[in-house]
């Protein structure tokens, strides 16, 4: 389960990602990995509990903010322009600061209101259909070694590398089926030495359904190992699959969008427990956890639906709140919690979304408090 260091290390982020950081070298060559295999060695994984420096304080605006086509008026909006986003991390405990994957480049900017933006990896995708940089994770000991874990779309295969502060990419896990759509997957570490990995189904169901298949799953893998063996911990995953960790006690949730409906799951031993169907099949993109809430979100429908979440005396979601975001994100993709769960990140997709309509900031990341939940208004 969810080790509590994660919001510990995310808090950590920021301290780095300003003093150290800058832009890494170009995109590396997936012919040239191996190659490259021996550079970004890992950290030893230290046995106890991660404990991170405090974060810094919160950034404050500039007295006079500056002008231009990529500043949104939006006071949440920490992040504009991009190209159309994956993975969103914080980067800083109140979430003021964030990484966001550009799926359709490849790149993981660290980014702040009004800026400046920065690249701090970028590695070589097949960014076509709905490929590319799908999702990414930081090291467990990202004050020691900076390494970026990331889930990706290549010209043959979906993957999973290790990104090195030198800018190398080093195979961890390959294989994972890909297709002309259902390559949308998550992925989070659930303990120090535990990867875990949601795939999409590869536009094939069937294979979804076949446990000799890595698509429409969700499994497990010990990263440092130099031969992972997956432990599967569910199957029969849809086309676009979201995992939402839960920062309060480790549960880790699901939404996913397929041929058996779009749903809200919980992962448990060895199987998924669902809290919620939708009969439409909207087409869930992301999810987020908070205190006592659960946010997803549909971006065909520019909508949020915000459940009340589930706990031993109340073990159901009962009927989401929706929000209307079309007047003011449109269409968001992914999501992830912060601080001490008020609040979330969102990244819009409005330049690939089907119907969006993207602003002149598009793309964007927000910090958005959801409303409702369980029929109630938590504003």
């Amino acid at each position: 389960m969810l080790v509590p260091s994660r919001l510990s290390r995310r808090a950590a982020v920021a301290i780095v990602a300003v003093a150290t950081l800058t832009a890494t070298a170009g995109c590396a060559d997936f012919d040239e990995q191996q190659h490259t295999a021996d550079q970004g060695s890992f950290s030893e994984v230290p046995s106890e509990t991660f404990q991170a420096p405090k974060a810094p304080p919160e950034p404050s605006e500039p007295a006079d903010p500056p002008t231009g086509p990529c500043v949104d008026p939006d006071p949440a909006v920490i992040a504009t322009c991009l190209a159309s986003t994956s993975g969103v991390r914080p980067a800083d405990e109140a979430g003021q600061t964030t990484y966001v994957a550009e799926r359709t480049t490849g790149k993981i900017i660290l980014s702040k209101r009004y800026g400046p933006q920065r690249e701090v990896a970028s590695v070589d995708v097949d960014a076509s259909g709905d490929g590319g940089l799908i999702d990414f994770e930081l090291s467990p000991t990202w004050m020691e070694d900076q390494m970026i874990f990331a889930l990706v779309t290549t010209g043959s295969d979906n993957r999973v590398v290790r990104i090195a502060p030198t800018g190398s990419v080093k195979p961890i896990l390959t294989g994972i089926p890909k297709g002309a759509t259902g390559n949308m997957g998550s992925i989070t570490f659930t303990s120090p030495n535990t990867l875990t990995v949601a795939t999409g189904n590869a536009g094939d169901p069937g294979s979804a359904q076949n446990r000799s298949s890595l698509a429409g799953k969700i499994f497990e893998i010990d990263p440092n190992r130099t031969d992972p063996r997956p432990d599967v911990l569910a199957t029969g995953l849809g086309s676009n699959v979201a995992l939402c960790p839960d920062p309060e006690d480790g549960r880790l949730f699901v939404a996913d969008s397929g041929q058996a409906g779009d749903r809200l799951s919980l992962v448990t031993q060895k199987s998924l427990k669902t809290l919620w169907t939708w009969a439409d099949r909207p087409g869930v993109t992301g999810c987020a956890t908070g205190a006592d809430w659960i946010a997803v979100s549909v971006a065909s429908e520019k909508r949020l639906d915000v459940f009340s979440k589930p706990s031993n005396a109340n073990p159901v979601v009962g009927e989401p709140a929706g929000e209307d975001l079309s007047k003011s994100y449109g269409a968001v993709g992914r999501m992830t919690s912060i601080g001490d769960g008020a609040a979330f990140q969102l990244a819009t997709v409005n330049k690939t979304a089907p119907d969006a309509k993207p602003v002149r900031t598009d793309d964007r990341v927000a910090i958005h408090m959801p409303k409702g939940g369980g029929g109630e208004d938590r504003m």
